[in-house]
């Protein structure tokens, strides 16, 4: 029995799980323990049929300030088997997000900093609070934002993406969205509630439809325009023979033809 407080916090209302990253006091730093719960949470919520979307945010004042002191004493220390690994375990959340069926949405307040800006990235959508920053600092201390320059080349162009990995500087929520990193920008005091609203959305849509979207969008990374169209066409096949499809197929020719 332990009464240590969990790292990520796990919860659901409605049709909508919120993992909160709850380090609060370390800006919710990453860190091993961090990594390996939210790893835990995203797969619970996946394997919940009832959850048609998942909030991650960050307890307190910050999403997210990037690896914290133990962990960069870690890669400081640590060999070239033991930083592998460390990567590596990384690199299955960040794939993780992009596997997992339903959207992912990052709820950024504070700061979003070094890998808390790629975890904020690789999320499917992006929602900044007015007084969010974002940035990779990495290169002032001899590091490389190395994993999260797939994402960031994904989400901004070369150019964008190029100013942001080697500068080191911090942007604000407004200047993201202008480069393409944030979805949507809402009021800090409205923020949480605005945030919720925003994931409603996904209540109310076919929870299959938006997944086979979310694969098929990320499957045809890199694939030729003719071998994208394939894959569209193989993804329009299997929609439609899902359950939803032909039940909204169904009621929308009822509403069109109406009582026979």
């Amino acid at each position: 029995m332990t009464n240590e407080t969990p790292v990520v916090l796990y919860n659901v209302a409605g049709a909508i799980a919120t993992l909160t990253l709850n380090r609060p006091e370390k800006r919710n730093a990453l860190n091993d323990a961090l990594i390996e719960q939210l790893k835990i949470s995203l797969r619970k919520a996946n394997d919940d049929s009832s959850i048609n979307a998942i909030i991650l945010t960050g307890a307190g004042k910050d999403f997210c300030s990037g690896a914290d002191l133990s962990a960069l004493q870690k890669i400081a220390d640590g060999s070239v088997a033991e930083n592998a690994a460390d990567a590596g375990s990384l690199l299955e959340l960040f794939t993780l997000i992009r596997s997992v069926s339903v959207p992912v949405i990052a709820a950024v307040r504070g700061k979003a900093l070094a890998g808390g800006c790629g975890l904020a990235s690789a999320c499917d959508l992006v929602l900044a609070s007015v007084d969010a920053r974002f940035g990779y600092p990495e290169v002032k201390i001899g590091f490389v934002p190395a994993m999260v320059t797939a994402i960031l080349r994904r989400n901004v162009s070369e150019k964008r993406a190029f100013e942001l990995l080697t500068s080191g500087s911090e942007i604000d929520a407004r200047t993201a969205q202008e480069f393409g990193l944030v979805n949507q920008i809402f009021a800090d005091a409205t923020f949480a509630d605005d945030v919720r609203t925003y994931a409603a959305q996904f209540e109310k849509l076919s929870r299959s439809a938006v997944s086979l979207t979310k694969m098929l969008l990320y499957q045809t990374d890199g694939m030729a325009f003719p071998d994208a169209l394939s894959a569209g066409a193989d993804t329009n096949v299997i929609a439609r023979l899902t359950d939803d499809c032909r039940a909204g197929i169904n009621r929308f020719l009822r509403r069109r033809t109406g009582p026979q």
